[in-house]
């Protein structure tokens, strides 16, 4: 088992890392290793949600610099799995949205530890309503993307009854391909109304850790006053971070 501590101004952070999501935990190991996140910012932070950092660019930013698009020159394949989710306390890897990663491939460096809130049984069934709604959206995206060459020659033939009758085939298609996408497992709903967390993120991103000490350091992190543009109006910077194993 590999444990990671990230040493912050705020106290210490120690993380463990998921085998089950290998390519994420060697890679943190190695940047932890060569101290690529020493004096690094939390540069994101949103109260009841997540703390973000890993942008090298943060280093040495000046007060008003934006930030949250650095890092190396690699992203990572996605390893999303089921049964990593986004409970109070994770580690997940950032990433570029699916307009311009549809594999979503997660950023080379940056990640966020989620906070949430505590979900009760109607706010959880009311977030699957939504997710459902969300995946049955993009998987009609999906289809209709396959089908882009045949769209663009009905178009240019005006066929609106041709157009008409796909659109209503792709939108069947993609009802029946997400109908359970929303659907959280017993896990799921055991977490989400006790810890708490941040549902609306899994399957969506790679969580690829979890806390093991230091949560009160994220809820301090994530309850600091922000600027616009949700960075710290004081910086909270990693220090050093430790690799063990355990």
């Amino acid at each position: 088992m590999l444990l990671v501590t990230l040493h912050t101004t705020e106290g210490d952070i120690r993380v463990r890392l998921y085998d089950e999501t290998s390519l994420h935990r060697d890679n943190f190991v190695k940047l932890c290793r060569e101290g690529y996140y020493d004096q690094t910012l939390f540069h994101r932070v949103i109260k009841d949600f997540m703390i973000q950092g890993g942008d090298p660019d943060s280093r040495t930013a000046t007060p008003t610099q934006m930030l949250g698009t650095g890092g190396p020159d690699y992203t990572i394949e996605a390893e999303i799995k089921p049964e990593l989710f986004h409970r109070r306390g994770t580690l997940a890897a950032a990433r570029q949205g699916d307009e311009v990663n549809p594999e979503r491939r997660s950023s080379g460096s940056q990640f966020y530890i989620t906070w949430g809130q505590v979900y009760n049984e109607g706010q959880l069934r009311q977030m699957e309503r939504q997710l459902t709604m969300m995946a049955e959206q993009q998987r009609f995206q999906q289809l209709a993307a396959e089908r882009k060459a045949d769209i663009m020659q009905m178009r240019r033939n005006r066929d609106r009854d041709g157009l008409m009758a796909l659109q209503e085939q792709l939108a069947a298609m993609a009802k029946a391909d997400a109908r359970n996408a929303g659907t959280l497992s017993d896990a799921q709903r055991e977490a989400y109304t006790t810890v708490g967390g941040v549902p609306h993120l899994d399957g969506q991103y790679t969580v690829f850790g979890e806390v093991t000490e230091g949560l009160e350091v994220v809820e301090r992190i994530q309850n600091s006053e922000t600027r616009p543009g949700d960075r710290p109006t004081t910086d909270i910077r990693i220090l050093t971070t430790e690799v063990e194993e355990a």
